[in-house]
């Protein structure tokens, strides 16, 4: 019996040979490559150009439509694209879509001149900012679509691995090449970069078509309501009934779910405790003793290497033990990774303590990081991938951005030990409502999330 487990397990590593896993693995790297692009990169150039430091802060605000594609993910959802939709289908049609305009918006952003006319180059950047966030969720859709219930966490992982390597190649790879090219051609070469992304969408299939139930019955349900009231006719009433469908339909579905609030709730609050810790790591490294140079080696460099090997075994993991169980063991080891902080802040400057510190935690939370994204795509309903994966997503960075941004008021009185060890404090609530949703016989251990396939159920 040990032995046939043991052969289950690494068998489970199988799931990365699959070429629709390496096909997400591609699609992340052209989702990552974009970022930097009007983040790190496009500061240097600013710089460069002579911008003034309140206008490269400014923009910081090129990066808003990330955080607002949740609006109209209903359109990508449901609209169908003249031609492009007949010829490679609904998700593979957007895709094309979208990248080629991502690969133009580039261009133009190359051929702006940040030093003359900088509103273009700010017009130019949101415009690569609004096609990359569209691209990003028509990629979210279609691995969830594309996979198997067994292969989402291996899916999640693949996609985090491409985004992270498309933004080190966006941002430690453009300054490179900075330094060898002009800006412009620079950003021409990292437009070029994705077209491997829009070879991968024709080499790939589309995902198979599957009933959408929930979004038909509701389009139904807007049609009979409009027929009882004749006076709301013509553009104005097709389009009230498109946006109850389209844009109230996936909200409506989510909340017919047992324990919906719980959901939200674990969603926003299992990696608090992690995002707690990180957003004030490099100061803590500072304030006990350690260079820059130290900090870039150990935490940037085998931080990288760490949280990418965390992503592998954490689609790994999902393969062999199942979902539930990978988000318990990531979310312990995420948990016990904070506490090596405290020890660290303890021992002081010591650089193998701080090696062990960064390399558990970057492993745990990469690890985190694919279990969660698994549990993302097993939740949305077919009828609403897009707009369901986008709105969820976005809650994930409540965690991250406004809870996280506090960490400085708890840090500063409690001091550098105590506050790590209330950032381990702050992932129980996250294991709390972990326990609740997975408890045997509980409806919400159970996900109905495509038709005839039940998700997330285990023994």
């Amino acid at each position: 019996m040990a032995v046939q487990r043991l052969r289950d397990w690494l068998a489970a590593f199988a799931v990365y040979r699959d070429r629709r896993v390496l096909a997400i693995a591609v699609l992340g790297f052209a989702s990552g490559l974009p970022l930097a692009l009007t983040g790190q990169t496009l500061q240097a150039w600013l710089t460069e150009s002579g911008a003034s430091l309140q206008s490269i802060g400014l923009f910081a605000l090129v990066g808003v439509p990330y955080t607002l594609k949740f609006l109209w993910a209903p359109l990508v959802d449901r609209l169908p694209l003249p031609g492009l939709t007949r010829l490679f289908g609904r998700r593979r049609g957007w895709l094309i879509f979208s990248q080629a305009l991502l690969m133009l918006a580039i261009a133009g952003l190359a051929v702006s001149n940040p030093g003359e006319a900088l509103m273009l180059t700010a017009l130019c950047a949101v415009g690569v900012a609004f096609m990359s966030a569209t691209q990003d969720i028509v990629i979210d859709a279609w691995r969830v679509e594309i996979l198997e219930e067994r292969q989402l966490a291996a899916g999640a992982a693949a996609i985090v691995f491409g985004y992270r390597i498309g933004m080190l190649v966006s941002s430690a790879g453009a300054l490179y090449l900075a330094t060898l090219l002009d800006w412009s051609l620079v950003y021409f070469a990292m437009a070029a970069l994705l077209v491997i992304g829009a070879v991968t969408v024709l080499l790939v299939g589309e995902p198979a078509a599957k009933p959408r139930g929930d979004a038909e019955r509701r389009f139904a349900e807007a049609e009979a309501w409009l027929a009882e009231r004749p006076h709301l006719s013509g553009a104005v009433a097709r389009v009230m009934a498109w946006l109850y469908a389209s844009v109230a339909g996936p909200l409506l579905q989510f909340m017919t779910r047992k324990g919906w609030v719980g959901i939200l709730l674990f969603v926003m609050l299992f990696k608090l405790g992690d995002s707690l810790a990180g957003v004030l790591a490099t100061s803590f490294y500072l304030n006990i003793g350690f260079t820059k140079a130290e900090i870039a080696e150990v935490s940037k460099l085998y931080g990288f290497v760490a949280t990418m090997a965390g992503l592998f075994l954490g689609g790994w993991l999902m393969q062999a033990v199942g979902l539930y169980r990978s988000l318990w063991v990531c979310g312990i080891l995420q948990m016990i990774s904070n506490l090596l902080f405290a020890v660290l802040a303890m021992q002081g400057n010591d650089l193998w303590f701080l090696a062990l510190t960064v390399g558990v935690e970057n492993l745990a939370g990469g690890m985190g990081t694919a279990a969660l994204v698994a549990y993302l795509s097993a939740l949305c309903d077919v009828a609403y991938t897009a707009t369901q994966y986008a709105l969820l997503s976005s809650l994930t960075a409540v965690a991250r951005t406004v809870l996280s941004s506090y960490a400085g008021f708890i840090a500063e009185p409690l001091g550098w030990p105590l506050f790590f060890v209330a950032t381990t404090i702050a992932a129980i609530p996250g294991l709390l409502l972990l326990a609740w949703l997975t408890r045997r016989g509980a409806a919400t251990r159970v996900a109905e999330t495509r038709p005839g396939q039940t998700l997330l159920a285990e023994d």
